[in-house]
């Protein structure tokens, strides 16, 4: 493998080299792990130029995780491959607001990658268990939006190996058996109707898997704030983590993001309907000509993906405090989201 996977295995030359400066430009650089992904690692890379204003004061390096179970999980599902094939072949004309990536490489066993993205600070992330009321989301339906209109219902979905991949065999295998351990960890901390309702997706999960939307898109997958850089000062945010794009319908994605981001389930309860007008609107001033009943309907089934995530990712990553009660949160509020549309009588 001709590329470094860690900060300690970069040598400046190669950083330097990297960011398209000359190899002798840097003279060192300092590292400190930042975000709370559990698929990756990520560091932000302090950077001392020889000469001053040379290249970027810093940047992010995004690395395999150090934890085996997770690296393996990202080997069955591309994980890793879909994140760099996205700054690799769409991001940068694609309009989305997403970090600037400088370098992407990966290698033949899709799990030894490299990413050098911008850093941007001060730029901050979302915090999953505190949630983002609607106003606060708007910006990220609308950056959704941009996304899903790139690919509208278009034949490069199918045309795009990385993105076609099909893994839906992986998760029907593994998703009964998650969705055990996870009722398991949570008997204590989620309601019965909550846990009930990961044995009612295991009964209908070839539907779920296998229904048709309303339009195809290019999708996030993995749509919450937590995933989300927000601007300190003005209504403004980036997407970042695309380890889970995919294709499917666009109005999933609002759903999720909905579903995991507001805590309070009053307003939770009061916002699928304007959120779903506000990504309306975006797509129309993007040029799609949307089905909104379709899109409806996709939007109540979608709100099952935040659950469907967390049983799913709870079992996949590494154990931490935080992480638990991540997903928890991440079960707890899109559950009652899809309870309360009837999300699985769609199915």
């Amino acid at each position: 493998m001709s590329f470094p996977t860690t900060p300690e295995s970069m040598s400046p030359a190669w950083l330097a080299t990297a960011l398209g400066r000359g190899a002798g430009s840097l003279r060192g650089f300092s590292a400190e792990r930042v975000g709370t992904g559990q698929m990756c690692d990520s560091f932000r890379l302090t950077l001392d130029w020889r000469d001053a204003g040379a290249g970027p004061a810093s940047v992010i390096a995004k690395c395999p995780s150090h934890d085996e179970a997770s690296r393996n999980i990202a080997a069955l599902t591309g994980t890793y491959v879909k994140e760099v094939s996205w700054y690799r072949e769409l991001a940068a004309g694609s309009g989305v607001p997403a970090p600037v990536c400088h370098h992407a490489d990966i290698a033949p066993n899709q799990i030894d990658f490299i990413l050098i993205l911008s850093d941007l600070a001060p730029a901050r992330q979302g915090d999953q268990l505190a949630g983002q009321g609607l106003a606060g989301l708007k910006p990220c339906i609308t950056a959704a939006a941009r996304l899903h209109a790139l690919l509208w219902n278009d034949p490069r979905l199918d045309q795009l190996p990385w993105l076609a991949r099909d893994s839906s065999d992986t998760v029907r295998a593994l998703f009964p058996r998650f969705y055990e351990g996870f009722r398991e960890r949570y008997a204590s901390r989620l309601a019965p109707e909550v846990l009930d309702l990961g044995a009612g997706l295991v009964q209908r999960l070839d539907a779920y898997l296998t229904r048709a939307h309303a339009a195809r898109a290019l999708v996030h997958g993995d749509l919450r704030i937590d995933n989300v850089l927000f601007a300190p000062d003005a209504p403004q945010c980036w997407l970042v983590d695309w380890q889970t794009l995919g294709r499917g319908s666009g109005a999933t994605d609002i759903a999720y993001l909905v579903g995991t981001s507001i805590a309070d389930p009053g307003e939770r309860a009061a916002a699928d309907r304007p959120a779903f007008a506000h990504w309306i609107d975006a797509l129309s001033a993007a040029g799609v000509a949307p089905d909104i009943d379709g899109l409806w309907t996709d939007y109540r089934i979608g709100a099952l993906s935040g659950y469907f995530m967390a049983v799913f990712a709870s079992m996949s990553v590494a154990r931490t405090e935080r992480g638990d009660e991540m997903f928890a949160v991440m079960a707890e509020r899109p559950a009652r989201q899809a309870l309360a549309l009837g999300s699985l009588d769609l199915l």
